[in-house]
């Protein structure tokens, strides 16, 4: 169960499609229930009932109102949950164990009261974390009752739920901070992204940097959602920095603070940057090759409560990465172990001009930094080893047992031995 499913292109909907027919595949019936495409689309329509790779697919027409604003998604949210609990009344809509998804946020809680009406096992998938993005946003405040009513519920949630998938290891730190008991049914299993349909490739022979001029010139990129939990203020200061400099920035997808960040350039005429739409999902293979660095960032705050998923198809892509997060941000960790970039603290533009710099000056530096990240990744972050720990979760799950995280050694030997 999720809000956002293809033909949206919502990272969280890619990602759950690739997970529900790779368990169509090993012989696993799915059904998804989803809304119509609300968040970044090219049709406004979907069928309302599909099959698609074995996986039955049904689709609700609630969920799309005012989907750009804040109130506007938290209502559509709620229409699609309400929709969903009709929708689950009926035992065949059930199945053996849900798989419910933070899109929108309040979709365990509505698992949780499935569970206490039928004894429903199910599996949540912490996407985002709720209510603490929005405290970390400032959109509420510590002590409203809306916080502790949430907190509480979550606290339920995760207790009564089969398992609990997060997305790195610093979320599950703030989860177990909040319900220490919740601890032994929590398994990170990160995001990925598919090295077979994103293969590095020369500017050169990229139609994409061609059409739009980058095969000339270092090209940086920003590609996904420019939300408010992305630090786009440091990635403008780099780009004012090296405003009289043959470097561009290229802006591809929506969000909160995309048009914020189109008039800050106008104001600045900051020439040196260009703002694109979503690309389709057969584009990205060249879009995201069409550059010499990926950016990654997250604002102050919000380390272990998101994860962005767009850091996979840059490491896809063999370009190296500049992160913008905190101190403590697993991306750091990441990038020392796989030696694929750099990372910058929030406020530092300076520091990632220079890098910028240094980039242009060495581009063997870049490239063999593209070819770690492109390893590190084939390594660790494939569709087949992704959905391979959930379908091991969710074997754990119907035996009733809680699934037990295996040591990241031995996953990465099993992962090696299956390639």
């Amino acid at each position: 169960m999720t809000q956002f499913f293809p033909p949206d292109y919502a990272a969280t909907g890619q990602l759950v499609e690739e997970l529900a027919q790779s368990f169509s595949q090993q012989g696993v019936e799915v059904q998804v229930f989803a809304g119509q495409p609300g968040y970044a689309y090219d049709r406004r329509q979907a069928p309302q009932q599909e099959e698609v790779g074995g996986v039955t697919i049904r689709r609700t027409r609630t969920s799309r109102l005012w989907p750009q604003r804040i109130r506007g998604r938290a209502v559509g949210g709620l229409l699609y949950c309400l929709r969903s609990l009709v929708k689950l009344l009926h035992p065949a809509r059930r199945g053996q164990l849900l798989l419910v998804t933070t899109e929108p946020p309040y979709l365990p809680v509505l698992a949780y009261l499935v569970h206490c009406l039928f004894a429903q096992p199910y599996l949540c998938v912490v996407y985002d974390l709720y209510p603490e993005v929005a405290l970390a946003l400032g959109v509420v405040s510590e002590h409203h009752w809306l916080v502790r009513l949430w907190r509480w519920l979550n606290c339920r949630t995760w207790l009564q739920a089969e398992a609990i998938v997060v997305l790195s290891q610093t979320m599950k730190q703030r989860i177990v901070e909040q319900c220490p008991a919740a601890a032994d049914k929590i398994s990170v299993i990160h995001n990925w992204a598919d090295p077979s349909l994103i293969v590095p490739l020369p500017k050169a022979e990229n139609w994409f940097a061609q059409h739009h001029q980058l095969d000339q010139v270092f090209t940086v990129l920003y590609s996904g959602n420019m939300g408010r939990c992305h630090d786009m203020d440091t990635i403008l200061a780099a780009a004012a920095a090296l405003r009289y400099e043959p470097v561009r920035f290229v802006f591809i997808g929506a969000g909160a603070k995309r048009q914020h960040c189109v008039e800050r350039t106008a104001r600045a005429a900051l020439t040196n940057c260009l703002f694109l739409p979503y690309q389709a999902k057969e584009i990205l293979p060249f879009s995201l090759t069409a550059c010499d660095l990926s950016l990654v960032s997250l604002v102050e705050g919000v380390e272990g409560l998101v994860a962005p998923s767009k850091l996979y198809g840059s490491l896809a892509a063999g370009r190296p990465v500049a992160a913008i997060c905190e101190p403590h941000s697993y991306l750091r960790s990441l990038l020392a172990e796989g030696g694929f970039g750099h990372a910058f603290s929030n406020g530092d533009g300076v520091g990632l001009a220079n890098f910028i710099r240094t980039l242009a000056a060495n581009p063997a530096l870049g490239q063999q930094m593209g070819r770690r990240g492109r390893y590190y990744m084939q390594q660790k972050f494939t569709p087949e080893q992704g959905t391979r720990r959930y379908f091991e979760v969710v074997e754990a799950c119907l035996r009733g047992l809680a699934p037990a995280p295996l040591p990241a050694a031995k996953v990465a030997k099993a992962a090696a031995s299956r390639l």
